[in-house]
This record gives C-alpha cells, sequence and structure tokens, in this order.
C-alpha cells in the first residue's frame, strides 16, 4: 500500500481502518537542553497517551524520560517483568508530574496493548521481544516506537508489512539521524561531495570483555522470568542476563554487531542510498567465547559488497564512519566525533535548494514519532528503513557463523544458492508465543 505522505489521513482514520484490518485477521543516546525545556500547554484532549513496556535503565533514562519532556505526549501504563523497575518509573513520573499522579502498572505486556484508551506504546525491552510486541500493538490499532534491534531478518520483514497492512506509524527508536554530524555525514555524500562513493569504513565497539557466569542462580523476587524469556528458548536465569547484558546472548540478541550497528550501519546505508534495499554480498569472521553465558560475537571483520560497486567494511574495536570517494573523503572518529574531510571545502559546502534534503527532526526521535502520529506520516528512521539496516547486522551474524561468503539478493531477501543461510533468517518461537 502507498503511505501517507502528509496530513490526509486523521488519527481517528487510521484507528478506523486498523479496526477493520484487525477484523479481518529499545546503545548510545544523547540528551538536548532543548528537549528538556518545557513546551506549550496541551489541552489534554489534544494529547497522546502512551503505554510504556520495559522501563528498565534505558526505558527510564532515555525513552520516559523524554516523552515527560513532552507536553503533548500523557504516560497512561507502565510494564515490566521486574517490579523494581515499575516503582521506579512510577517514581519518575511523580518526579515530574506530581506525587499525587497515579497509572496502570503492570508486569504484563498484554494489558496494556488491550487498552482502547492508549494511542501508541514505547517498547524498550530485549531485543527478543521488540517485533513480536510491537506487532501485537499495532494489530490492537496503536502507533508503536521501539527501541532497535529486530532479532532475525524475517522478524522484521513481518515488522514492516505489519506497519504498511495497517497504515500505522512506526519509530525505530534511535537518535542518529537527528544528530547534525551524521546527517551532515550523509547530505554530503549522497550530494556527490566526495565523488562516487567507493568505500565505507564502519567501526563498532568490541563486544563483552568476558564470557560471563553461566551457573544457574536463584530468580530474584518480583521479577517474572517466565515473562522477560517469552518466545526464546527456556534456560535456566543467570545473573548475567538481567539487566542489560542479555546482548551478548544470541538467544536474546544479535550482540554488538547488532546493537550499535543498528546506529552506524543507518548512518552508511542512509549516505549510500540503500537504506530501502542493501548489499549483495558479505564475507567475514568474528570470534566468540568458547566457554560462558555469552556466545553472539565480541569481535567481527566483516566485508558487504553493494550492486552499485561500493564496498563497505565493518570491524569491531572503535567507533568511527568513514566514506571514500573518487574525489576525496569525509568521516569522524568516536560517537558524535568531529566531522572531518579531506578538504575545507568539502565541510563548507552548502546544500542546494534543488539538491537532496534528508529528513530529520533536531529534537529527536521521541519529538519526530510524536509529530507524524498527528500528521500521519512515516518518522525518519521508518520501519522499513529499521529492517534493512538491522538486516545488514544479521547478514553479517550469518556469514560468521557459516564461515563462508555469502550472497543476498535484497529485493526478493534471501539467500542465493544456500537453503542453510535461509533456514537462519528466521528463528522457531517457543509456545505458547507466535508472531
Amino acid at each position: 500500500m502507498t503511505r501517507p505522505t502528509g496530513g490526509d489521513v486523521t488519527r481517528r482514520t487510521f484507528l478506523e481502518r486498523a479496526a477493520a484490518v484487525g477484523g479481518a485477521m529499545a546503545g548510545p543516546w544523547i540528551v538536548r537542553a532543548s528537549a528538556l525545556g518545557q513546551v506549550a500547554t496541551v489541552a489534554p484532549s489534544d494529547r497522546i497517551t502512551v503505554g510504556f513496556l520495559g522501563v528498565g535503565g534505558h526505558g527510564i533514562g532515555r525513552n520516559l524520560q523524554m516523552f515527560l519532556h513532552q507536553a503533548d505526549a500523557q504516560p497512561v501504563a507502565l510494564c515490566d517483568v521486574d517490579r523494581r523497575q515499575i516503582d521506579q518509573a512510577l517514581q519518575t513520573v511523580r518526579q515530574k508530574l506530581g506525587q499525587d499522579f497515579t497509572c496502570q502498572t503492570t508486569q504484563d505486556w498484554r494489558e496494556v496493548v488491550a487498552r482502547d484508551d492508549i494511542d501508541a506504546v514505547m517498547i524498550s525491552t530485549p531485543d527478543h521481544w521488540h517485533v513480536p510486541m510491537s506487532i501485537a500493538a499495532l494489530r490492537a490499532g496503536k502507533d508503536v516506537i521501539c527501541e532497535k534491534p529486530t532479532l532475525t531478518l524475517a522478524e522484521g520483514r513481518a515488522l514492516a508489512d505489519t506497519v504498511d497492512r495497517y497504515g500505522a506509524v512506526f519509530q525505530l527508536s534511535t537518535e542518529d539521524r537527528s544528530l547534525p554530524v551524521y546527517h551532515r555525514m550523509a547530505e554530503l555524500v549522497r550530494n556527490g561531495r566526495i565523488g562516487k562513493l567507493q568505500r565505507i569504513f564502519v567501526g563498532l565497539p568490541a563486544g563483552p570483555g568476558n564470557a560471563g557466569d553461566p551457573v544457574p542462580k536463584p530468580i530474584p523476587e518480583g521479577f517474572d522470568y517466565e515473562m522477560w524469556v517469552g518466545p526464546a528458548p527456556r534456560v535456566p536465569y543467570r545473573d548475567g542476563l538481567h539487566p542489560f547484558h542479555w546482548r551478548w546472548v544470541s538467544n536474546f540478541s544479535g550482540g554488538m554487531l547488532a546493537d550499535w550497528g543498528a546506529h552506524l550501519l543507518d548512518t552508511a546505508q542512509w549516505a549510500n542510498d540503500t537504506e530501502r534495499s542493501g548489499p549483495v554480498e558479505v564475507e567475514g569472521t568474528g570470534k566468540r567465547f568458547e566457554s560462558g553465558l555469552y556466545d553472539t560475537f565480541h569481535e567481527f571483520h566483516l566485508t558487504y559488497k553493494y550492486a552499485g560497486g561500493v564496498v563497505m567494511q565493518v570491524d569491531s574495536g572503535n567507533v568511527a564512519l568513514r566514506f571514500e570517494g573518487t574525489d576525496g573523503w569525509i568521516g569522524n572518529n568516536g560517537w558524535i566525533g568531529k566531522l572531518e574531510a579531506s578538504s575545507q571545502e568539502i565541510l563548507d559546502s552548502p546544500i542546494g535548494p534543488e539538491e537532496t534534503r534528508l529528513f530529520t527532526c533536531p529534537q529527536g526521535e521521541h519529538r519526530n514519532f510524536l509529530d507524524c502520529v498527528k500528521s500521519r506520516r512515516d518518522p525518519y528512521f521508518p520501519a522499513e528503513i529499521g529492517h534493512r539496516c538491522c538486516s545488514v547486522a544479521h547478514l553479517g551474524n550469518i556469514a560468521m557463523e557459516l564461515g563462508r561468503t555469502l550472497r543476498w539478493d535484497p529485493e526478493a531477501e534471501q539467500f542465493l544458492d544456500d537453503p542453510t543461510a535461509n533456514r537462519m533468517r528466521a528463528r522457531a518461537y517457543r509456545g505458547p508465543w507466535t508472531l
């Protein structure tokens, strides 16, 4: 279906469409001072009601805080499998809205999604829950802003298709496209300031420095571990799983390549004008711990090739981006590092009115999401583009797992002449959960 590009689709129309269709069938971040300032008072009837699914460290410190400083966002539900996190989130909300403030608190996300009075949900859970929760919320008529990344290629495709089917607003929650250094970098490359793009270098952090303790431990009081595991394989609870370090366990995440890759690989795709496509070949090597709890690749060296001839190298170690073309280079070192180029002329070059202007929102992904909920436009990092970005990381993980060069058809989203690799596009869900 054709996505709306303006304000011609109202929220009421969207909800009616979602109901009709339904009858037929969570890295790096910064908080800007401007984002934390008070905005104009908004009438309660004009506020967007938001349910928060997952209120751990990032869920509170980044996502809940950012929404609390948007006057047109109204928190109405706080959900987490860890009761301690719910209590902390409620305290955070009351510090902003007053000690008398009350809202729903629950350890079961399905209770939030089922509410008719919730317009949108913010999902800040471990990666293996991102797509199942998002799709359930979309089917229930909600708009969704969800932490990155997806867990598999098949999940990402299902998510993008579901967003299109329901005409919903979906934002994969990263700040990169709102950050001047990455926006400027991509715009200069897209407008030919370094000539024809030839090579991209992406540096990402390495994974954990230890293998983690695999010894089972008692489940903490107030922690619904069964719900936390959800559709993933059931394994004994270990201290190194919750919170945060589940990122290094393949049942729940794609490791550092997927976690940080969802940031810098997006700028690479954006600048390369392949944000709705992807590479056609990938090869590389990686290292994992031979024993212990953590089993994702903590070191990786990957080479991707694109149909247009661009070659992208992705290495673990230091955070960096660099684009090399026939007429120069541009890039930076470190997260939000200073923009550098082969000449001052490139850095100072203005983007003309008739040139490519890349969509951004300087106030960040949360403000962009709320604006798009009202306008029914796609946010700056919508489901299709987010899926394609995450796919680059998934392709790399599969290539390292199999230890061979893989050819990929980005249009059909299939590996060529490799049944084993194609089976790895998806994972089985543990019952009773389904996508």
